[in-house]
C-alpha cells in the first residue's frame, strides 16, 4: 500500500510539473498558441480528476471482483488503481495496465505514459497474455476466482480479455474432469455476470467445445459438471441473437433433452428453464416441439420436485402458444397430471391453472377434462374465497369452454348452478373477464344472474 501510494503521489506531482511548464511558457511567453491553452486546461482537468477519479474507479472495481490480499505480487496490480489486472495491456512502451484504466488516462492525457511521463509512438493497446497467464495461475494456487475484467461493467464491450479467456476455458473442456468442471463453473460464472460473455457463444463451433465432455465415450458425465454445463447453456441463452441458434443445434437440443431425464434436481430444473428461454423466439416454438421435449417436461409436471415443476410449467406454457404443441402436451397425459397435482398437491395452483386454460382451446383437452372429473372441482375452486382472482377467471374461462364445446356436461354445469348459484355470484362479484365468461354461461343456461340457489 505505501509503494502504491508513492506511485500516485509521484503522477500526481509530475502532472503538477507538467501543468507548471506549459502555464509558464503561457505566462512568460510573448505569445502563446492555443494548443498550449488546451494542454493546460487538460493537465488542469486530469490532475482535478485524479483526485477522485482514482477513488472512483476503486470503488467500481470493488464492487465487481474479490477482497485483494496484501500479498498480491505487485506486478499483477494496475500502477493506476491498484488492483489486480482482469485485462492486462501493454503501452507502446513495454509498460503493462489494466485496460479501463489507462484507457481512461490516454483519453485524458494524450499519448503519456502514467509512469514514465514520456510521449508514446502510439497509443494501441496490445494483450499482454504472459501476464494474464501468470494472474490467472496465481489466482488458482490461492484459490481465489479471477475477477472479470472492469471494461465489461463500464461500457458492454467484448475485450481481447474476454476472447482469450474464453480460449482457455474452452481448451480445459477438453483435458481431466478436473480442468472440465473447472472451465465450466467459470463459464456459468460469466454467462451470469457478463452480458458481452454470452455474444461469444452465437457460432456453433464455440457450441460444440462447449458440449466436448458429452462426447461420444464419456460413459458418464460428472454431476457437478453436468449441472454446471446446463446451467451454462441457460445462462448463454438469455442473449436474443443465441436464442434461434441453440434450438438449430441438434446436438445442444439432445444435451437439453437428456438433461431433463436426468441430473441433480438443479439440472433439471435449468434445464426446462433453458427451453423456456428458448421458446421466447417464435419459431423456436416449433423447433423445440418436434424434439420430444414435451414428453419430459410432462414427466417432470409429475414426478418432479417444486421447484422444477414450476420451470416445466412455464416452458410447457410457451411451447403451447404453437397451437400444435397443444396436441402434443394433451397427448402426453399433461391435462391428468396437471388435475392431479391442484387436486391431490395443492400445488402451483394459479400456474397450472392458467396452463389448463391455454390447454383448453384443443378439442382433445376438453374430452379429457371431462373425462377427468373437472367440472364440479372447478365449481368448488370458484365458491372457494381463499383462491386467486387470477385462479377463478382461468377456472371459468375453462368452463365456458366446456359447455360451449362439451354437451354432456351442460346439465352437470346446470344442476351445480342450481343448487349453489357459482356463477350468479360469480357474474356479480368477480372481475370482468370472470363476469363475461360467468354471463355468457348463465345466458346460455337461461337462468337469472341473480336468482337464488334453492336449498
Amino acid at each position: 500500500m505505501e509503494n502504491e501510494e508513492k506511485k500516485k503521489k509521484k503522477t500526481f506531482a509530475l502532472m503538477k510539473e507538467k501543468l507548471k511548464e506549459v502555464v509558464n511558457s503561457i505566462v512568460e511567453g510573448d505569445d502563446f498558441t492555443l494548443h498550449a491553452a488546451d494542454e493546460a486546461i487538460t493537465a488542469l482537468s486530469v490532475l482535478r480528476d485524479f483526485k477522485c477519479s482514482s477513488a472512483s474507479f476503486s470503488s467500481k472495481f470493488d464492487l465487481l471482483s474479490f477482497p485483494v490480499p496484501v500479498s498480491v505480487p505487485p506486478q499483477f496490480r494496475c500502477p493506476i488503481s491498484g488492483h489486480i489486472m482482469t485485462d492486462p495491456v501493454i503501452l507502446a512502451n513495454g509498460q503493462t495496465y489494466d485496460r479501463p484504466f489507462i484507457q481512461r488516462w490516454l483519453n485524458e492525457v494524450h499519448k503519456i505514459c502514467p509512469q514514465t511521463q514520456h510521449v508514446l509512438s502510439h497509443s494501441i493497446l496490445s494483450p499482454n497474455y504472459l501476464v494474464y497467464d501468470m494472474i490467472s495461475r496465481w489466482c488458482k494456487d490461492q484459490g481465489i476466482e479471477l475477477p472479470m475484467p472492469v471494461g465489461d461493467i463500464e461500457n458492454g464491450q467484448v475485450t481481447e480479455a474476454h476472447k482469450y479467456r474464453l480460449r482457455l476455458l474452452l481448451h480445459k473442456l477438453s483435458l481431466s474432469t478436473l480442468d472440465q468442471k473447472e472451465a465450466a463453473r467459470e463459464i456459468r460464472m460469466l454467462a451470469n455476470r457478463m452480458p458481452s460473455f454470452r455474444t461469444l457463444f452465437g457460432d456453433s463451433e464455440v457450441i460444440q467445445k462447449l458440449l466436448i465432455p458429452l462426447s461420444p465415450g464419456v460413459d458418464c458425465v460428472d454431476p457437478e459438471l453436468h449441472e454446471d454445463l446446463i446451467t451454462s447453456v441457460l445462462n448463454l441463452s438469455i442473449n436474443d441473437n443465441n436464442k434461434r441458434v441453440f434450438a438449430e443445434d441438434e446436438k445442444l437440443m439432445s444435451f437439453i433433452i437428456d438433461s431433463l431425464k436426468s441430473g441433480t434436481i438443479q439440472t433439471r430444473s435449468n434445464a426446462a428453464a433453458a427451453i423456456f428461454s428458448l421458446s421466447a423466439v417464435d419459431i423456436n416454438k416449433h423447433i423445440i416441439g418436434k424434439t420430444g421435449a414435451i414428453k419430459y417436461l410432462v414427466d417432470l409436471l409429475e414426478k418432479g420436485h417444486p421447484s422444477t415443476m414450476k420451470d416445466a410449467a412455464s416452458a410447457i406454457f410457451n411451447l403451447c402458444i404453437a397451437q400444435e404443441n397443444k396436441a402434443r402436451t394433451v397427448r402426453e397425459g399433461a391435462v391428468q397430471v396437471i388435475l392431479s397435482k391442484i387436486i391431490m398437491d395443492h400445488v402451483l395452483v394459479d400456474e397450472f391453472l392458467a396452463l389448463l386454460a391455454l390447454l383448453s382451446s384443443h378439442s382433445k383437452a376438453i374430452q379429457a377434462l371431462g373425462s377427468h372429473g373437472a367440472v364440479p372441482f372447478f365449481m368448488d375452486i370458484l365458491r372457494d374465497s381463499s383462491v386467486s382472482d387470477r385462479s377463478k377467471e382461468n377456472c371459468v374461462a375453462i368452463l365456458y369452454i366446456i359447455f360451449f364445446n362439451d354437451k354432456t356436461k351442460r346439465k352437470e354445469i346446470k344442476n351445480d348452478e342450481i343448487v349453489n348459484g357459482t356463477l350468479a355470484t360469480l357474474a356479480q362479484c368477480g372481475t370482468s373477464r370472470a363476469k363475461r365468461k360467468a354471463c355468457g354461461i348463465l345466458d346460455r343456461l337461461k337462468l337469472s344472474q341473480s336468482s337464488k340457489h334453492t336449498t
